[in-house]
């Protein structure tokens, strides 16, 4: 009967547990059964001193192998959860193997601001899971399809929640592959929509696709060879001009404007525009998330965002193909995953990312432009970039720097947020300006007159990157911006398009932070990186600080320390020449590393330099 009230019951027994254990110590046990009893009784106490309750989502009428609309279901599910759970009580939440479907209609509409994302309100949601303790969503390969535009995950201000085993994806994709059937130089290019591709020609000619509560007209893409998956050599970002088109046959459209004598007949093109309103997952403001083998097939942006959130670990995550007989070429919209302005360790293990529209992951935080100093320990400060703001930039007690924007040098000292509050809206939800008050007195440089950024140094992570594969992305393999140790290793970057690892920093155009401090790469492969050109792509490894008035930089950005860099015992296996470049670095070491030249592809970067520095300090390079 005790072992049946604690396994039962929703509330912890811990004065029930002391006053039995005490009994049992102190008692004599006289007989065999008597001390059966006691080891009983022990063993019931070993178990968890809180209740763990398990939902079948299937209760709650969320079935698999339906095209009926989940997303009803899913909200009312959740409402009735959130109010069953205890406060102290972990939650599984257990789905079925097979497919699901979620509709916008009757979704959760929510509005959320998100980091490196298109800011339009209000956003449908699959499953927003929010307010969260101890959470465990078991998908058991669950596959999770969503139409229209939707987030199909968030997860926001939870604490210790698991994400595990299940996969995402569109039934209709906003990136509307093509394959290239004749190319006739001058006279324009014949191509053939994928079978799911909706689409249509509209009045003024043009090539136009559509879905659920959307219509798009792409205007760029991304060109994939057929066999490899690899995009094509030296096209970069090609223009797809469908004005004029017209239907020559069935699902065959010829657009006589569309030229491009770099795409041969078997090419198949993503084409896209550049909206980005929706990750596949959002996080944010949440601590120790745990995601497992978790695979995302497409999203409208990220594969996944998170932003303010204190430790991630991703082990088996995936922005990837359905495989090797997968008949799409492209996965994610943008970034396979995003992290802006978090903290603690972020954690990226055996993952793959492929097929994306940009880079495997990126690090960084948020530079908020200076306004105006209001007085000498307050001032006026706004979000610059109009895809990053509307959430939290800091919290009383946060470490901050003042960093100067033309040179990138960082002023003298740090200083401390007293406090911050909104000055364009009621609360940080939506705010673009904030009015700053710090604990000591601001620099005396900031009444120049010349811009100036804050770092917040409180919110920048820890990385751990290590295992994963990465191949066939758009501009770069991966990038990180973070001040605190960042690790690099036994990674595959095959095929990344640009750059394979980027070191960057900009507080004049994205605002993205920061100078990196202690960076290990080492045990990674690259395979043909630089087969087409994309911004910061000066070689495979590029360390690439925007400064726009580098001549008259006096102090260095990244590194402060010998060795602050380090890149060892790495095999580069390349068509071309530049191997690392690097920008205002003190303290770089490149020694240890093979580098083996192929005849893949024909070499045509414009820097033919194996190592290009520009204003480095205490370098060793030994190939």
């Amino acid at each position: 009967e005790m072992q049946r009230s604690l396994v039962g019951s929703e509330m912890c027994i811990r004065d029930r547990y002391f006053t039995i254990k005490q009994q049992l110590l102190f008692s004599k046990c006289n007989t065999m059964k008597m001390k059966l009893e006691c080891l009983a009784l022990f063993a019931v106490f070993c178990l968890p001193l809180c209740a763990q309750h398990v939902y079948d989502m299937a209760r709650f009428g969320i079935q698999p192998g339906k095209k009926s609309n989940m997303s009803t279901r899913m909200e009312k599910a959740l409402a009735k959860i959130r109010k069953e759970v205890k406060e102290d009580e972990a939650v599984t939440l257990r789905f079925q193997s097979g497919t699901y479907h979620f509709y916008p209609e009757g979704a959760a509409e929510r509005t959320y601001y998100i980091s490196n994302h298109d800011q339009d309100n209000p956003k449908r949601v699959g499953l927003a899971l929010e307010d969260m303790k101890s959470l465990t969503i078991e998908g058991n390969g669950a596959e999770f399809i969503f139409h229209g535009q939707m987030i199909p995950v968030s997860l926001l201000r939870s604490t210790d929640c698991t994400l595990q085993n299940f996969s995402i994806d569109f039934a209709n994709p906003h990136i509307a592959q093509v394959e290239i059937i004749k190319n006739e130089g001058e006279k324009g290019i014949t191509f053939q929509p994928a079978p799911w591709v909706e689409y249509h020609l509209t009045k003024d000619s043009v090539f136009e696709t559509k879905g659920e509560g959307w219509k798009l007209r792409p205007m760029s893409g991304i060109a994939f060879e057929k066999a490899s998956r690899h995009i094509v050599y030296n096209t970069s970002d090609i223009s797809c001009p469908t004005k004029g088109c017209s239907m020559v046959g069935k699902n065959l459209i010829y657009a006589p404007k569309w030229k491009d004598k770099r795409l041969p007949a078997g090419t198949s093109v993503a084409m896209r525009s550049w909206d980005r309103p929706t990750p596949g997952i959002f996080l944010s403001h949440n601590t120790r998330t745990t995601i497992k083998n978790v695979k995302v097939h497409y999203a409208q942006g990220m594969g996944l965002l998170a932003q303010l959130c204190d430790d991630i670990t991703m082990d088996g995550f995936g922005v990837c193909l359905k495989g090797e007989n997968d008949s799409r070429y492209f996965t994610t919209q943008a970034d396979a995953t995003h992290f802006s302005q978090c903290k603690g360790k972020i954690t990226s293990v055996n993952g793959l990312y492929e097929g994306m529209m940009d880079d495997a992951i990126n690090v960084h935080g948020t530079y908020l432009k200076v306004l105006q100093q209001i007085d000498a320990h307050t001032l006026k400060a706004r979000y610059m970039h109009d895809q990053s703001w509307g959430f939290d930039w800091g919290f009383p007690g946060d470490s901050v720097q003042f960093i100067r924007s033309q040179t990138m040098e960082l002023l003298d000292g740090k200083n401390c947020i007293e406090c911050i509050t909104a000055s364009d809206k009621p609360t940080a939800d939506g705010a673009r300006e904030f009015i700053i008050r710090f604990s000591q007195l601001l620099p005396e440089a900031l009444n120049e007159q010349t811009d100036f950024g804050i770092e917040n140094l409180t919110w920048t992570p820890e990385v751990y990157f290590a295992g994963n594969t990465i191949r066939n992305n758009r501009a770069r393999g991966s990038l990180f911006s973070t001040p605190k140790k960042t690790i690099v290793e036994n990674n595959l970057f095959d095929h990344t398009s640009g750059t394979a690892i980027l070191l960057c920093g900009d507080c004049n155009g994205w605002y993205e932070t920061g100078a990196c401090r202690e960076v290990i790469i080492r045990h990674n492969r690259f395979i043909n990186a630089l087969t087409n050109m994309f911004q910061f792509t000066n070689a495979v490894i590029s360390i690439y600080p925007e400064i726009p008035d580098l001549e008259h930089q006096v102090k260095y950005f990244h590194g402060g320390k010998s060795g602050a860099i380090q890149i060892t015992d790495n095999e580069f296996d390349t068509f071309d020449a530049p191997i690392l470049y690097a920008k205002s670095v003190d303290g770089l070491i490149f020694k240890q590393n093979k580098i083996k030249t192929n005849n893949a592809y024909r070499p045509f970067h414009w820097n033919q330099n194996r190592f290009l520095l520009e204003k480095v300090n205490r370098v060793e390079i030994t190939e």
